[in-house]
């Protein structure tokens, strides 16, 4: 299987999908204990959440799941949020801070890993990011995701329903971020929350480059939002999730009418 997938459209939008991918390889499976063959932390349906949202949109995918090696980390291994629990490039544990191998992954291990699924994937998203910003001197990355609302490992209490992350706005023009929150604000019975426990992954910091015409924001959902428990079996909730994507359709196109407003690149 091929590790990214890529559908190119012709607007200044591009989606990026690094966690709803759920391949193994069949070496890699056998050593996952029966906890991380679960792959509770998948970003469940979040790609059927956004399909077909937004006309000329372009989506970059990651086939292969989290476990393999994480999409949304950095390659070196350096920690999103230092002093505070998360998983790594190759996760040994959960969400939970659980064990997910019988047999973890060599450094050697990770090194061809690194090579084989997670080079691909950003190659991929640069190439489509480059494309479009040589087409409309602007391209707006939205990187999105959805957690479970509620893991004591993670964090306190009860998670946001849209979790909007920038680094502390420095990923993208202030515009996008004021656009998004005002959507989700105004979105009746959800909560919003900006750069909160979630600022933004390797990807949103990675990519967003103002100054070079390339923003990025990423969109963490709480699974609440339309899953119908979230937990196994991971259950689409038709309902829920036909009112969520009215509201992430708002988001996007709104971000696609931005886009010409934020000038070229420097």
């Amino acid at each position: 299987m091929m590790p990214v997938e890529v559908r190119r459209g012709d607007g200044p939008v591009v989606l990026g999908l690094p966690h709803t991918g759920s391949f193994l390889p069949d070496d890699i499976r056998a050593r996952l204990n029966a906890r991380g063959r679960g792959l509770d932390d998948t970003d469940w349906h979040v790609d059927r959440i956004y399909d077909g949202l937004l006309a000329g949109a372009s989506t970059v995918r990651a086939t292969f799941h989290r476990y393999v090696i994480d999409a949304n980390r950095d390659p070196e291994g350096v920690s999103l949020y230092p002093g505070q629990n998360t998983t790594g490039l190759v996760p040994l544990t959960d969400f939970d801070g659980q064990p997910i191998w019988d047999e973890a992954p060599t450094e050697a291990e990770i090194t061809a890993r690194r090579s084989a699924f997670h080079a691909p994937y950003h190659a991929a998203l640069a190439a489509e990011l480059a494309r479009v910003r040589a087409r409309h001197g602007v391209a707006i990355l939205y990187d999105c995701h959805s957690i479970r609302s509620r893991i004591p490992f993670l964090f306190e209490g009860t998670l946001p329903d849209f979790n909007i992350g920038t680094a502390d706005g420095t990923t993208c023009d202030a515009r996008i971020a004021a656009a998004v929150q005002a959507v989700c604000e105004a979105a009746e019975g959800y909560s919003c929350t900006v750069n909160g426990r979630f600022k933004g992954g390797w990807t949103t910091r990675h990519y967003g480059r103002p100054e070079t015409g390339i923003h990025a924001i990423q969109m963490e959902l709480a699974q609440s939002t339309y899953l119908a428990a979230e937990a196994a079996p991971w259950t689409y909730d038709e309902d829920r999730a036909a009112r969520l994507r009215t509201h992430l359709t708002e988001i996007l196109e709104t971000l696609a009418e931005l886009a010409p407003t934020l000038g070229g690149t420097s």
